[in-house]
């Protein structure tokens, strides 16, 4: 279990951010990205999960300017709220929230990015805006195909369902035919394939792009450490 803390972000907020931390060796950092749906459950036991393999994580909050500490879930009701706190929010300032969280941790570890649906698309931003991460990781990102002005300054890892009615094919390879060095998987599966929480999920597909998110951060942001 985790905690939350407070950071400064870069217009003077305070940014809540969950943290987790590794109880053994800590190999590196992550900044986990939330869905729409806020800093909820799910996307505290990603970050949970994640220190288990050794790395310190920050979730932030990136609604705190608008409604701090909201937790949603995944019916329609949640998915309408979202959408509207998530345009609300817009891109500049989660992107410099994502950067603050970045900044932080940099003190101590290197860092990673990896992010899910909306924060799939944060992840992509922050690879091509942002400074400081070693690699970032984009699960379905649904944004992506309209984010191209930009390449990557690190590497990229991606990950897509099939059958994700949000995502079609000819935005994958729209974007494999820019990130033309990004590492891109399409697994059997809908939005939000590797969320537990959603009806979407399927197990099978999840476990694969974990154990290639994780062999992804091992390679760009993992370095042994004693506790």
């Amino acid at each position: 279990m985790g905690s939350m803390i407070a950071v400064r972000a870069a217009d003077d907020t305070s940014l809540p951010v969950y943290l987790a931390e590794p109880t053994g060796i800590r190999r590196g950092s992550l900044v986990v990205i939330q869905e729409i749906f806020g800093v909820n459950p799910y996307i505290r036991g990603v970050a949970d999960q994640f220190a288990e393999a050794g790395y310190v994580c920050y979730a932030p909050d990136l609604y705190h300017r608008i409604e701090p500490g909201i937790e949603l879930g995944y019916e329609a009701a949640d998915v309408q709220r979202g959408l509207e706190l998530k345009s609300q929010t817009g891109w500049d300032l989660p992107v410099m929230d994502v950067q603050t969280c970045i900044a932080t941790l940099l003190i101590d570890h290197r860092v990673g990015v990896v992010g899910f649906c909306y924060g799939g698309s944060l992840s992509w931003l922050s690879a091509c805006r942002g400074y400081g991460m070693e690699a970032a990781v984009c699960y379905y990102g649904g944004q992506i195909a309209a984010l191209l002005d930009k390449p990557a300054n690190v590497p990229v890892q991606m990950h897509f369902g099939d059958r994700d009615a949000s995502i079609p094919p000819e935005d994958v390879e729209k974007i494999r035919a820019f990130a033309t060095d990004a590492d891109i998987h399409v697994y059997e599966g809908e939005h939000g394939f590797a969320c537990h929480a959603r009806g979407s999920h399927h197990p099978a597909s999840a476990e694969a792009a974990n154990e290639r998110t994780l062999a992804f951060f091992a390679r760009h942001v993992a370095r042994e450490e004693t506790s």
